[in-house]
């Protein structure tokens, strides 16, 4: 149904040939038309699921509600436009924080729960009420090692996911460098594929060659669906894609990431020939971000050689004080966050495995990547304990996990001078998070739940409890009708009346849940614990802006208190860019209720101020 209702409205603006663009905003369709009277306004506007259609700004405006993203999706299936066209307004470019966080931030819990695991087993065996020789150990541990050592698998399924590719097929890739029939080849010579010589490497726990693979993987299978037909292509396109991208990992981004990995190593190698201080500011300074990327693994064939030649290694008796600012930040994030929010849910059993176990990458993944801050806190506190360690020559002297049970062991040598130098990251990374690492826009993870669960929508707006929505901002209060936008001052988006903000800042008119924060961040949805839903539009036509001017305090999911400060505006550019300021506050499902403006038009009001009142 959806499809056909696409292939209606796409034909009735004039045809795919027609279409310059399209994007879309909370409400509407914005379509870019090359010849404007070729569109059909009467017989689009009889649509049962068109609420209206505006005409404004050199877009044809199509208004569908809530459901205009299902439409907007089913369009650009029709339209394939050029990938410099296909963009929502409100998508942003992936920088490479969004893209780490974004990969790893589903994996946060299943890391912080084997890395639990992780760590029960170290206590169990230091205890000696396991042996890690035991069958038992065994089975456990591959509960505990799994997410780790198919890291290429996960991740090629949430990178894939960002980037736009097939899950499973970005997963496939991952996997085929864990698959048996390579990893048999490992150690091997002669090894080659079509005659190119082939030196197989371990991937397990490496992310470095899936990151590039899926980056790559979602622009071929872009191309190739292009240019396959569309019967052929659910085989032929991931068909193409394995067959191509597989080879190209082993061959090509493998390796390099190999070489880059042993190129880092050999240079902070030659840096504590040079000066131990210095090599042990800046291995402590990039060594959590070598770990993010896997490159880290290039030190290994070097500590081994160190513990062998030399009975103790540089290298990692300076990088252990990374894992106590890893774990000094996690400490700090959990006493900044107030109980029962979510950064407290994350950073508790990070904290545990840290310590009992010297596993951080829960820590990096779910915590310092997530807050730009953190990431320079992270190389400051590594660096300052990195610097103590390398000036005083410490090494470690045993392979151990740097946790609780190798200080205990006194693995490492001078012994006062590791604990000096960890317990100076451990401390600058907790100070710094606490009390400079979360600035005010980063908070929301750090705030404690306001209010209780909500109960399931209800279905009908007869079911629907009358109440009193209020003001959610200060300002003077406008009659709908006279808002200008005819899909909104016609009541086609919903129910309600308008304000004019007199300052920045926007607040929750009720207690609800917030439903949708739209990309561009100019509009929210919100569900009030009765069903009613709720739309609050910042500014007219500002979608344009793409976010900008505009900051947002609250995401997807969250659950509001009446007067919580949900986004903030920054009203002067916004009037100095050309855009009316005026905000409808919405009721968007109240067919059957009476939504009636308490204010008289042209009152001034303040946050929390009776603004609406529906009723039966």
């Amino acid at each position: 149904m959806l499809e056909k209702e696409a292939k209606e409205l796409l034909a009735l603006v004039g045809g795919k040939e027609n279409v310059n663009q399209l994007v879309h905003c909370a409400t509407r369709l914005r379509f870019e038309l090359k010849d404007e009277t070729l569109a059909q306004k009467k017989e689009i506007e009889a649509k049962p699921y068109v609420l209206s259609v505006v005409i404004s700004g050199g877009q044809y405006q199509i208004v569908i509600g809530p459901k205009v993203t299902e439409y907007f999706a089913a369009l650009m299936q029709l339209l394939n436009l050029d990938e410099s066209k296909k963009s929502n307004e409100g998508k942003q470019k992936l920088s490479l924080l969004k893209v780490i966080s974004g990969a790893f931030s589903p994996l946060i819990p299943l890391l912080a729960g084997a890395g639990m695991i992780k760590a029960l087993l170290m206590v169990l065996v230091e205890f000696g009420l396991l042996s890690d020789a035991s069958s038992t150990y065994a089975i456990l541990s591959a509960a505990g090692n799994s997410v780790f050592y198919f890291m290429p698998i996960f991740l090629g399924i949430t990178l894939s996911k960002q980037f736009g590719g097939n899950m499973y097929v970005g997963g496939a890739i991952g996997a085929a460098l864990l698959e048996p029939s390579f990893t048999s080849l490992i150690g091997q010579e002669g090894v080659n594929f079509l005659g190119i010589s082939v030196v197989p490497v371990d991937y397990a726990t490496t992310v470095f060659p899936i990151f590039i693979i899926s980056f790559v993987y979602a622009f071929l299978d872009k191309q190739l669906r292009k240019i396959v037909k569309q019967e052929l292509q659910m085989f032929l396109v991931p068909m193409i894609c394995l067959l191509v991208l597989v080879p190209m990992a082993i061959l090509v981004f493998g390796p390099f990431g190999t070489t880059i990995g042993n190129l880092v190593s050999s240079f902070i190698s030659m840096l504590f020939d040079f000066n131990n201080l210095l090599a042990g500011l800046v291995l402590g300074a990039t060594y959590p971000f070598l770990t993010i990327l896997g490159l880290h693994w290039g030190f290994t064939p070097i500590t081994l050689q160190n513990l062998s030649q030399f009975g103790g290694d540089v290298l990692e008796g300076a990088a252990v004080c990374c894992v106590y600012a890893e774990i000094g930040i996690a400490i700090g994030a959990y006493l900044k966050g107030r109980k029962g929010s979510k950064i407290r849910e994350i950073a508790g059993p990070t904290i545990l495995t840290g310590f009992l176990a010297g596993v951080t990458e829960p820590i990096l993944y779910g915590i310092v990547m997530r807050y730009k801050r953190l990431m320079a806190i992270v190389a400051i506190a590594g660096g300052i304990g990195g610097a103590i360690n390398g000036l005083c020559h410490v090494t470690m002297n045993a392979y151990v996990f740097h946790n609780l049970f190798s200080v205990a062991m006194m693995t490492y040598s001078p012994f006062v001078p590791f604990l000096i130098g960890c317990a100076a990251a451990l401390a600058a990374g907790l100070l710094l998070t606490y009390f400079w690492g979360i600035p005010a826009e980063d908070s929301a993870d750090f705030q404690a739940p306001d209010a209780a669960p909500l109960p399931q929508p209800q279905q009908t707006s007869q079911e629907m409890q009358p109440m009193t929505i209020a003001a959610p901002a200060n300002g003077m209060v406008i009659a709908l009708e006279q808002v200008e936008d005819e899909a909104f001052a016609q009541g086609a988006v919903g129910k309600g009346a308008a304000i004019l903000p007199a300052d920045d800042k926007i607040y929750a008119p009720a207690d609800g849940q917030i439903t949708m924060v739209f990309p561009t961040k100019h509009a929210l949805g919100m569900q009030c614990a009765n069903g009613l839903e709720l739309l609050i539009h910042v500014g007219l036509n500002t979608v344009e802006l793409k976010g900008k001017y505009f900051t947002v305090h609250v995401k997807d999911g969250d659950t509001v208190k009446k007067g919580q400060l949900l986004l903030e505006c920054d009203i002067e550019q916004v009037r100095q860019a050309g855009y009316p300021l005026t905000t409808p506050v919405l009721v968007t499902n109240a067919d059957q209720l009476e939504v009636t403006c308490l204010p008289t038009p042209g009152t001034q009001v303040t946050v929390g101020d009776a603004m609406l009142e529906v009723k039966e």
